[in-house]
């Protein structure tokens, strides 16, 4: 563990912990946190609600990642929903206490900074999606993309270990879930993706990279 992690977990540690259950919305817009929250257990959904109801997923937060980042750093209204999908642990620390030691610990600080530009990347990455290609094609590029975020490899497979339905797919690309579930039992019956209980299996990565988006990408 590098030395700016070790100072990070320390601060957490003296943090009071929190559990939720599945489903729980830990954040909503216009609350005013208190404080800001490091994931230890489980995974959390970042998401906005257009005024048709419709959701549209930004973000999927795992262990070690903390929230609400812009108003931890910045003090901006909250305007987007935090949302445990499984079981949660946190570790709540004041504010002003983030802040501080932010101010003490500039490494930390460029390196949180690096990281939420790589985490954007995929935010851009689902934008294109939503304007170019079919929906297979998108349901492919997500699976993939997340297949390299929150995979675990186990031989030539890889497990997404985000258990995501088809409505949580959905709402991350802007699609019915009815589509998704067409087009994820089109990737199945090719033998590209599986199950292992309620977790998606990526079968064969390299055939799933190339009937998504991103085929030719180096």
């Amino acid at each position: 563990m590098d030395k700016w992690q070790i100072a990070f977990e320390t601060f957490f540690d003296a943090s009071r912990s929190l559990l939720y259950k599945k489903g729980e919305v830990i954040i909503r817009p216009g609350d005013v946190p208190q404080g800001v929250y490091l994931l230890r257990k489980g995974f959390v959904r970042f998401y906005s609600i257009s005024k048709d109801g419709e959701e549209l997923t930004l973000l999927i937060f795992r262990p070690g990642d903390f929230f609400p980042v812009r108003f931890a750093i910045t003090d901006q209204e909250i305007t987007y929903y935090y949302q445990s999908m499984t079981p949660v642990e946190v570790k709540r620390a004041t504010t002003a206490g983030f802040r501080e030691f932010l101010k003490q610990n500039p490494e930390v600080l460029l390196t949180i900074t690096g990281s939420i530009l790589i985490r954007l990347r995929t935010v851009y990455e689902r934008m294109e999606y939503l304007v170019y290609g079919s929906a297979y094609e998108k349901v492919a590029s997500i699976l993939y993309v997340f297949s390299k975020e929150y995979g675990e490899k186990d031989g030539d497979e890889v497990t997404i270990a985000v258990p995501l339905t088809h409505r949580d797919i959905a709402s991350v690309i802007g699609m019915t879930r009815e589509t998704v579930s067409v087009e994820m039992g089109r990737l199945f019956e090719k033998g590209l993706i599986g199950h292992k209980g309620k977790l998606i299996t990526i079968v064969n990565p390299q055939r799933l990279r190339q009937e998504s988006l991103l085929k030719s990408e180096e």
